[in-house]
């Protein structure tokens, strides 16, 4: 069994994996468009959109690796008038190393929101959380050997 995160961008899907491509080296393993899906699904209410009729550009579904885990993706949020709200988790990179984690830190959190800074805490050598430019918040920990 694994349980990983499902995040719905507001149309901004295509764009938040070329900068998690460039800031983190994310790996593409799959994506497919709205327009690229199956057209009787497409325009279906039992399909997944429930009728919605979805920009073919736009995202249905991809998958990224970053790191050793899966992150899945879509523009699902599209349909609500509100931009997407992300809040009650956080993504969380980890590493064994200061320098590479403090690359990811400065790299995912440019154009975004730092809300505690890069530092030493009692727990890390380097510590840092931000919400990113397309508003997910993520933490980027290097434990201190126990």
């Amino acid at each position: 069994m694994s349980v990983g995160p499902y995040i719905f961008f507001d149309g901004t899907c295509e764009e938040a994996i070329a900068f998690y491509q460039q800031a983190v080296g994310a790996e593409l393993l799959f994506k497919m468009t709205f327009g690229e899906m199956p057209k009787d699904q497409n325009q279906s209410a039992e399909g997944c959109n429930s009728g919605f009729n979805w920009p073919d550009d736009k995202i249905m579904h991809a998958n990224v690796r970053i790191g050793g885990g899966d992150v899945m993706m879509s523009d699902g949020n599209m349909m609500d008038s509100d931009k997407a709200k992300h809040a009650g988790y956080a993504l969380s990179l980890s590493s064994q190393d200061v320098a590479e984690g403090k690359r990811w830190f400065d790299n995912l959190s440019a154009g975004g929101v730092v809300t505690m800074p890069w530092s030493e805490t009692f727990w890390a050598k380097g510590f840092g959380m931000f919400t990113d430019k397309f508003g997910i918040p993520w933490m980027v920990n290097v434990e201190k050997p126990m």
